[in-house]
């Protein structure tokens, strides 16, 4: 795996962009067959999910094989590492390559810190309540209300939140309050419309706790290798147009007339940094035997029971 830092203009870093070689199908990996979903670890369920008729939602089941690629993280590393989610991207994008149940495959993909989830609270509103109205209840069966939360709005854990008062959390709260606490690793899947949580859910249970703002590092696809030669092409493309247009204005009208370079630079930044950072839709397998072999599936998770309920 290639890994290198994505920076701003600025010279503010964004994430890290990780260029994946020889994994086509990753060990963590979301299947479909026609509106049903599956989501596997190593061949086993994870969660099994039906998109509504009317696209307003879907249906969920989580069974309890979810387990984390991260190994336990000692404290005296969220101290080592405290403030910086660059170095901790760097450590998470090893764990990535690394360790089972990973859903990196070829292809290009951004870890950074900068995530829509915190941009979207609003002022008066504590961070507790915030998070704790981003999570998505319900287990083993739930749901992803797209009419309300459209547009990525929630956060489903892969297994069930640990209470306030957990073992863990009670640890992580102490880290959270000496500003030391790791990352929360969220994926966004866009045939869920919303991110899974891959490794943190006790942090961010003691984040809520505390009413903190959790650290973040959210990982998605981005623009492949394959079409990054063209669409650079075409953002060079359209930045000598509008100089060229400019250029047709100010022979009209004279040199009161800009050159166009004011405009057109930062729109070709913004494009070119796009290709860096901007979300690509999550890749999903056929699932073999297609809808026969998802229920066939939902029978043995669910036990029999009744799902989705009508």
């Amino acid at each position: 795996m290639q890994r290198s830092d994505v920076m701003r203009d600025d010279g503010t870093w964004v994430g890290l962009s990780l260029e994946v070689e020889d994994r086509q199908q990753p060990e963590l990996c979301v299947f479909s067959a026609g509106a049903r979903l599956l989501l596997s670890r190593l061949s086993r369920p994870v969660l099994l999910a039906v998109v509504e008729d009317h696209l307003q939602g879907v249906d969920f089941w989580r069974t309890e094989e979810y387990r984390s690629f991260v190994p336990p993280l000692r404290a005296d590393v969220g101290r080592a590492l405290a403030g910086s989610p660059q170095r901790w991207a760097h450590r998470f994008a090893q764990y990535l390559i690394d360790s089972p149940g990973s859903p990196l495959h070829e292809g290009r993909w951004l870890l950074s810190c900068e995530s829509p989830l915190l941009r979207w609270r609003h002022t008066g509103t504590s961070h507790a309540e915030y998070w704790s109205s981003m999570l998505i209840e319900g287990h083993p069966d739930g749901y992803i209300d797209w009419f309300v939360h459209s547009g990525s709005w929630e956060v489903l854990p892969l297994r069930p939140m640990p209470g306030p008062h957990d073992s863990r959390v009670k640890a992580y709260r102490k880290q959270a309050r000496e500003g030391t606490l790791p990352p929360v690793v969220l994926w966004w899947v866009s045939g869920l419309d919303c991110h899974l949580i891959l490794d943190g859910h006790a942090r961010l249970a003691a984040a809520i706790a505390e009413s903190i703002e959790p650290p973040l590092l959210h990982l998605h696809r981005t623009v492949a290798r394959d079409d990054l030669a063209a669409r650079i092409d075409d953002a060079v493309g359209f930045y000598e147009s509008e100089l060229a247009r400019f250029a047709e204005l100010r022979a009209v009208h004279g040199p009161n007339v800009p050159d166009g370079a004011v405009t057109a630079g930062p729109q070709l930044a913004r494009l070119l940094n796009d290709l860096d950072t901007s979300q690509q839709l999550t890749w999903a397998w056929p699932l073999p035997d297609g809808e026969r072999q998802w229920h066939r599936i939902a029978r043995t998770v669910t036990g029999g029971h009744h799902w989705p309920h009508p």
